[in-house]
């Protein structure tokens, strides 16, 4: 790679234009979450315009899902950024954002206005009904890479369904304190590599290293400044999740809920599950639910504050660190913390579906949560698909005249 942030590969520099318009396009017509914007990229800077070997595309997809943050997200950066440098990060990368950033924001006035058509709250309680169903497919669909990477022993994976359990407990119980569950995971599976590593070596530097670092790289953010009120709150929440959410877009949901819904009183735990299914039926990434949950705080500019606050830290990890992510990837500690952090992520993500499902108040909602288990856990189809679905029941309900709230 160049010093100007190009591909060594590369036989010319794209142009910003052309960077705002392709990014753009994935912007607009990424429905369907990472799976689909990764199948994008892939196809216009590997297949389409050349821009990038096949090798250099699967390295910055390893190299993203190292850390922390919409991994989909840092991906379209880091091919813009390669591309063209620093500017063409911004470019690409605000492009890419954008578009989901004005539907849920215009989604989110509507759904969270303070008297909207009855039609409305018809569709927002069936989309909200089949977010439980949502979380537990993520859940589902994470878990073998998880049990893979951790290992096939007994002592391994009885260590991934601690962690598991460690993680739905949390995210039950603790709120906003589960990110210290995720991180002390990935910590105890670094001290537990390490001190494998130390009995057939007798090296010791691993475990000192390994402990020590990440504990004091991350714990002060982990704490936060807890008495923040009004826009500050905004952007410590949304903060948490763009620089400390670990295994993808779904983990968002207990890192939030409790502040949304029981700290701060932005929203009501119904209103929370119609910002997740707002964050699922866009396109773009599906971190875009925090900027539904900002809405909520302070309107519009909270909704800005909050997608500023969560997706900075993506621009700043591929701007600041992307020459550096060989060295990531090669650091076993690294892979080791995602390797324990992983499983709790799971847990958390399949644990927050219990708060989700108990904040559904009619049976005709329970109703719709049956469909939408067997659709995308037992059939394992689209999720955008089961939302909007789940949204006409909704309004086929509210037609009805049956009971939305």
């Amino acid at each position: 790679m160049g010093p100007d942030g190009c591909t060594a590969g590369a036989e010319r520099v794209v142009g910003l234009g052309v960077i705002a318009r392709e990014w753009g396009r994935i912007g607009v017509t990424g429905f369907g979450g990472p799976p689909t914007h990764i199948l994008l990229l892939r196809r216009l800077c590997v297949e389409r315009r050349r821009w990038l070997t096949p090798e250099e595309f699967e390295d910055g997809i390893a190299a993203t899902n190292l850390l922390p943050g919409p991994a989909s997200t840092q991906l379209a950066v880091l091919t813009a950024w390669r591309l063209r440098g620093v500017p063409g990060a911004l470019v690409g990368g605000i492009c890419f954002i954008g578009p989901g950033l004005v539907l849920i924001l215009a989604l989110a006035a509507l759904f969270l206005a303070g008297h909207p058509p009855r039609w409305v709250l018809g569709a927002a309680a069936g989309a909200g009904a089949a977010v439980p169903a949502v979380a537990v497919q993520a859940a589902t669909s994470l878990a073998p890479a998880g049990l893979g990477r951790m290992g096939r022993g007994r002592a391994a994976r009885a260590r991934w369904i601690g962690y598991a359990l460690a993680g739905a407990v949390a995210a039950v119980l603790t709120g906003p304190w589960l990110v210290l569950v995720l991180i002390a995971a990935g910590l105890t599976e670094i001290a537990v590599r390490a001190d494998r590593a130390d009995r057939v070596d007798r090296g010791g530097r691993g475990s000192r290293e390994g402990g020590g670092s990440g504990g004091r790289a991350v714990l002060p953010l982990a704490t936060g400044p807890l008495a923040l009120g009004g826009l500050g709150a905004v952007a410590w929440v949304a903060f948490k999740v763009g620089a400390l959410s670990y295994g993808g877009g779904f983990v968002i949901i207990p890192l939030m809920r409790d502040d949304a819904v029981n700290r701060y009183h932005w929203m009501t735990d119904g209103q929370f599950l119609n910002a997740v299914a707002l964050g699922q039926v866009t396109p773009g990434p599906v971190v875009h639910t925090v900027v539904a949950v900002g809405y909520a705080a302070a309107g519009i500019g909270g909704g800005l504050l909050a997608a500023v606050a969560a997706f900075a830290p993506s621009f700043l990890f591929v701007i600041l660190g992307g020459r550096h992510f060989d060295r990531l990837r090669a650091d076993r500690r690294v892979g080791d913390f995602l390797t324990g952090a992983g499983p709790a992520v799971v847990g958390a993500i399949a644990g927050s579906a219990l708060p989700l499902a108990a904040a559904l108040g009619q049976g005709w909602q329970w109703g719709v949560l049956a469909g939408a288990l067997l659709w995308l856990v037992i059939a394992r189809r689209g999720v955008v698909l089961a939302l909007l679905a789940a949204g006409a029941a909704g309004v086929l309900a509210a037609a009805a005249g049956l009971p939305l709230g």
